[in-house]
């Protein structure tokens, strides 16, 4: 039965992952388009009370006027419970993320206040939005739909404008005219030189999960920073939230999945072999990561298994593909042994999931130098790595 299910997700996931289908897709939508004599139409998905929604519509009128496309709003309400489990922190991560992330862009207007007036939408038009959102296969505001694919945010603009100039839609600029590339590009990490930095040196905490596509992206990243910067850097396991109680619905799934692998792709990562490691495949690899924390390879262990289930369809929950994922971190079979007999894991997984609840957060990749406010999403390193040149200046 293992091989078969290990079998099942790593076609599937290669399928839903495949750039050759993706490219496949675009051309029909594009053909179907021209043949129709239709519009290209950008959806937006607005949430009015949604911080990113707001610096999303920000970016609408630039959007617009370099584009030869029809952006069309639609209202939507909050995601339900099912796509987002914990609103009320939500609500308050989102208000300060979004205000970091326009502070850090002046181009891009600040978030309203919490509190602040806000337009107002019919429970009708609310039914509408969220309906179509749904039928199209999402479930967030603050996200653009075009012919197929889902972009959600400022931080994945630079998808789209990159689809709209490939399908040829890029408005002509003047002669001599310039203009930047995207309206917002992705944040790269700087590492920079900090002259006699503070010591001792501040504790990067990572909280992180093995069945965590984005925990995938930013495991490897995570570690060059704390390198780069010579400081300590403190792995802070958690269950996966479905083995905690959260639902994770299939168009959240599929719309992570393919995000991480386009972000893969830009990062120059593999990813998209995916084998779930979901249940005990997962709680043995805690176990593991517990032991090889304690033996100073935590991260060497933590991103073999993340590559290993993610990008190289090892099946971990094989006694085989384990020892595997444990022996190239360094782990010996009695390493091994030893480390899946011991359940002192689940206690320091709970112990570290309140901590991650007790400051905000409730979902990984999530990051903090010292008691810093804890950062969220692999889309955040840029600010992580902000708040580590702080602290070692300080």
């Amino acid at each position: 039965m293992s091989i078969i299910r290990a079998f099942a997700g790593r076609s599937l996931s290669r399928l839903i992952t495949s750039g050759s289908l993706q490219n496949i897709r675009r051309s029909v939508h594009a053909i179907n388009r021209r043949a129709t004599g239709k519009t290209p139409t950008v959806h937006f998905f607005n949430q009015p009370d949604d911080p990113y929604s707001q610096l999303l519509a920000g970016c609408l009128p630039t959007l617009q006027s370099r584009y030869a496309v029809s952006i069309v709003s639609h209202v939507v309400p909050p995601p339900d419970t099912t796509a987002a489990p914990d609103l009320e922190r939500l609500k308050a991560w989102s208000l300060r993320d979004a205000d970091r992330l326009a502070s850090a862009l002046p181009a891009l207007p600040a978030p309203k206040a919490a509190g602040a007036a806000l337009p107002t939408a019919s429970s009708t038009m609310l039914a509408e939005g969220a309906a179509l959102r749904k039928r199209l296969g999402h479930y967030l505001g603050a996200t653009l739909y075009f012919e197929g694919e889902w972009y959600w945010g400022v931080d994945r603009l630079h998808y789209l404008e990159a689809r709209l100039a490939m399908a040829g839609l890029r408005v002509a600029t003047p002669t001599g005219s310039e203009i930047t590339p995207y309206i917002f590009a992705p944040r790269a990490l700087q590492f920079q030189k900090v002259a006699n930095p503070k010591r001792p040196a501040p504790i990067i905490h990572f909280y992180c999960s093995l069945r965590s596509p984005y925990t995938c992206l930013a495991a490897r990243r995570v570690r060059e920073l704390a390198t780069h910067y010579g400081v300590e850097l403190r792995l802070r396991f958690v269950l996966p939230m479905v083995m905690r109680g959260l639902p994770v619905p299939l168009p959240k799934r599929l719309y992570i999945l393919r995000d991480a692998k386009r972000e893969a792709d830009r990062l120059g990562q593999s990813f998209g072999n995916v084998v779930d490691p979901v249940g005990k495949p997962v709680e043995n690899g805690l176990a593991l990561l517990h032991a090889a924390i304690q033996a100073g390879h935590g991260s060497a262990l933590l991103e073999s298994f993340l590559e290993g289930v993610f990008a190289q369809g090892i099946d971990a929950s094989t006694a085989d593909g384990l020892a595997y994922i444990a022996t190239r971190a360094g782990m010996s079979a009695a390493d091994i042994e030893l480390a899946i007999q011991d359940g002192a894991w689940r206690k320091v997984a709970e112990a570290n999931r309140a901590d991650m609840l007790a400051r905000g957060i409730w979902g990984v990749p999530s990051f903090r130098v010292d008691d810093m406010p804890l950062l969220w999403g692999q889309d955040r390193l840029w600010m992580l790595e902000e708040d580590l040149v702080a602290a070692l200046q300080e």
